[in-house]
């Protein structure tokens, strides 16, 4: 096995590799990893199948699904209620193509006997979705792409029906006439490529890119015998579904503390599939069931945004240290123009991350390790050391052993900008053992 200093980790923490994988590709989820960094893990902790690896912040699946390509047992949370589907999706490879085939089939017949005209289309698109939506697509396309999904909602089968709906959301940006390259949608942005493009023949296109990716891992991995069990919850307490020390290895990748919004990465999908309308829906919907990772989220009005005295209590130094850094944000927000909440931020984040790691180091055998791909951040131009952070309240909960390796440095491409900090980040692999 050789050691993670002679290997290339500068794509691990991004979602490059994965894009390339059978399976893994199927979403290409913003905020996902690479694959090869959970394989790398997984073979260096010597990971057998009788193990099993718990992955507490899920998304589209690549541990979990690393682990089932390996014939290594799983367990995934994820509390995304719109990503979650699609992680259960890529987790099953057992679909019945021939029943699948005959709703294409019913599909196409759909599409060619329909009569409407180019004009009541475009009308019945602009009353059915919200205006993000109408401007992404040409009116044609998007009314298609409202057949195929009004289609599969009928679908009784629901290994079949979640498959169908899978192809159809990883088919949405490709067809978009709109910049929605991620993690950003830019309606004003026109995709002149996409304009060709047909949103039934697109979709059938992905579907079979789909099968065939499932019939590449079932000839290479479809003698491999392993259980997955994966969860739509809260991962900051898994006790109701993981039980103590049931568990031989955690890899992750948790949210950093960059501001990143991921209810509203997925609000295109989400607006296009019926799960949400507006704003609103995707606050009550979304951003309330995820840990504190975007301003976004934060209330200034809500008192909650206090570090716990179990968090002081347990973590003094790691407390001053982050009390000192919330008084500067609170300080130079005043001075900023779009008065971002980041002291607020580091307070919930923090606060979420340790219930987290309490979680962990319960659920995590006696000599297993806990691996968290993390990357520091700059708020305002306030350094936050997140790696050492987590790694020192690691060690405070119980865990006995702290390494931090290097992954890649970060933030080169923002150096032109005026407006950009001048701090250089990092992104590293947090290593804790019990």
């Amino acid at each position: 096995m050789p050691d993670i200093k002679d290997v290339d980790t500068s794509e691990w923490g991004t979602f490059k590799d994965s894009l390339k994988a059978p399976v893994h590709r199927w979403f290409t989820y913003p905020a996902g990893f690479s694959y090869k960094a959970a394989e790398y893990s997984f073979n260096k902790a010597g990971l057998s199948g009788d193990s099993t690896v718990y992955d507490p912040f899920m998304g589209s699946g690549t541990t979990n699904l690393a682990a089932k390509t390996m014939g290594i047992n799983s367990l995934g949370v994820e509390a995304h209620p719109f990503v979650f589907p699609i992680a259960r999706c890529k987790m099953n490879w057992s679909i019945d193509e021939t029943a699948t085939r005959q709703h294409l089939k019913n599909l196409q017949d759909l599409t060619e006997q329909d009569q409407i005209s180019s004009a009541c289309k475009e009308e019945i698109v602009s009353r059915e979705f919200p205006e993000l939506v109408v401007k992404c697509f040409l009116p044609e396309t998007l009314y298609e792409l409202m057949i195929i999904r009004n289609y599969i909602r009928k679908i009784s089968d629901d290994n079949i029906r979640l498959f169908l709906n899978t192809a159809l959301i990883c088919s949405l940006r490709i067809v978009s006439i709109a910049a929605t390259g991620w993690p950003y949608i830019a309606p004003k942005k026109i995709k002149i490529t996409s304009y060709s493009k047909k949103g039934l023949n697109s979709y059938l296109e992905f579907v079979d890119k789909m099968f065939d990716d499932l019939s590449v891992v079932n000839f290479i991995y479809g003698g491999t015998r392993s259980e997955h069990r994966i969860f739509q919850a809260d991962c900051r307490d898994t006790t109701d579904i993981i039980t103590n020390e049931s568990v031989d290895h955690i890899f992750t990748s948790p949210p950093y503390l960059n501001n990143f919004d991921y209810a509203d990465r997925t609000r295109l999908e989400m607006y296009f599939m019926g799960d949400a309308k507006n704003w609103k829906d995707i606050c009550q919907k979304v951003r309330t069931q995820l840990i504190t990772s975007a301003t976004t989220q934060i209330n200034r009005g809500d008192d909650k945004y206090q570090f716990t005295h179990e968090f002081a209590n347990t973590n003094p130094e790691e407390y001053e240290f982050l009390k000192n850094v919330v008084n500067q944000l609170s300080e130079l927000r005043l001075h900023k123009g779009g008065k971002k909440s980041y002291d607020l931020l580091v307070i919930g984040y923090f606060n979420d991350l340790y219930q987290v790691l309490k979680d962990n180091y319960r659920v995590l055998k006696t000599g297993g390790r806990a691996e968290y791909i993390l990357g520091d951040s700059a708020p305002y131009g306030v350094h936050i050391p997140t790696d050492e952070i987590i790694g020192k309240i690691g060690c405070n909960i119980g865990f006995s052993n702290c390494r931090i390796e290097l992954l890649r440095t970060r933030g080169d491409k923002w150096k032109d900008n005026p407006q950009r900090h001048n701090v250089h980040l990092r992104e590293t692999i947090v290593s804790l053992t019990k």
